[in-house]
């Protein structure tokens, strides 16, 4: 449970919850275009994360 709570794809998908919710939710007026690339920006990084933690199972260091 630790080592999820300390996952920095963790706290982006988290922030990006929360920012989804604000703008959404809350009705906060931001950009169409600044919240699409927030999301795209999350979403590259969590994806971009995922595939170098899988590059390092299949290929650990020596």
């Amino acid at each position: 449970m630790k080592q999820k709570l300390t996952s920095r794809k963790f706290w982006v998908a988290v922030a990006s919850a929360v920012f989804i919710v604000l703008s959404e939710g809350l009705g906060w007026n931001v950009d169409a275009d600044l919240y699409w690339k927030v999301v795209a920006l999350a979403l590259g990084y969590i994806f971009g994360e995922a595939a170098v933690d899988i590059a390092r199972v299949k290929n650990p260091p020596v």
